[in-house]
């Protein structure tokens, strides 16, 4: 989801539970999930070990401890809903909430990707993978398809008082209700809009290279332009911050390596 959209979800998650459970915290896995920003593992963490409900864990850790455990030879994420109901079947009534986060040790100390420590494991007795011989074949996973290229341009505008024009990004999708230059739509067709002629304003826009950001689902390339001098008035734009103040936005990853691509010098830092 990304660090900027947990703080809205847990948000909302907290005004969730203010305005329909009179500010009581759901305790079963069912309620938990119907809060926004909770998904499955958090809803089974929390129900197992806050409120000791007899709800099955699964985060990577436990994926591979089940996976080499029944020697499951489906590739992941296919492999999931079979994990989650061996995991399921293990569970104790009693103490859940201790077995999950037993479970969760053993994957991250124990049952490691490499080089499991096979001998000091509890299940070494069952485990149907170290029978095999083969623990460290297990989880099988699919193999990775390239991710889509998506084309765009960014604008970086300078008004003649060393200003940068900067708008708000629309509150839903990728990135929303951050702060951006001017961009535009961002499209996996080569014969998109990735060139000044797509700029928000007529100028003599500079052409500064092109940038590269992978997000989770496709990659990002960016043909970075600039221009300098412009004479600043409102606009639908959006608003023309000082660069001395750019630390303070809420500028995406993305962004600053668009600005710092065109003005090096303009932000401390290309983190976040």
């Amino acid at each position: 989801l990304g660090y900027y959209a947990r703080a809205r979800n847990l948000k909302k998650c907290a005004e969730a539970v203010a305005a329909q459970h009179a500010g009581v915290f759901p305790d079963t896995e069912e309620g938990l999930r119907a809060l926004p920003g909770i998904g499955d593992y958090t809803s089974a963490a929390v129900a197992a070990i806050a409120f000791n409900r007899q709800a099955a864990v699964v985060d990577g850790n436990v994926e591979r401890v089940i996976t080499r455990l029944y020697a499951i030879t489906d590739a992941l994420p296919g492999a999931k809903p079979a994990i989650k109901a061996k995991a399921a079947a293990i569970t104790p009534k009693d103490r859940p909430g201790d077995f999950a986060q037993a479970m969760m040790d053993l994957g991250a100390t124990i049952c490691t990707p490499k080089r499991p420590t096979c001998a000091l494991c509890p299940f070494n007795g069952h485990c149907l993978a170290l029978k095999s011989h083969e623990p460290e074949h297990f989880p099988v996973k699919a193999s990775k398809k390239a991710k889509p290229v998506r084309l765009g341009a960014a604008f970086i505008a300078l008004d003649n008082k060393g200003r940068i024009l900067l708008r708000k990004r629309e509150n839903k999708g990728l990135l929303g209700g951050m702060t951006e230059v001017p961009t535009t739509e961002w499209t996996s067709r080569v014969d998109g809009d990735h060139t000044d002629a797509s700029a928000p304003m007529q100028a003599d826009w500079q052409a500064c290279g092109t940038i590269t950001h992978v997000f989770t689902h496709f990659e990002l390339r960016l043909s970075v332009f600039r221009a300098d001098n412009l004479v600043a008035h409102a606009s639908n734009h959006g608003w023309w911050e000082p660069l001395a103040n750019l630390d303070e936005q809420a500028l995406p990853t993305v962004m600053k390596k668009a600005i710092s691509q065109a003005i090096p010098e303009a932000l401390k830092s290309t983190k976040g």
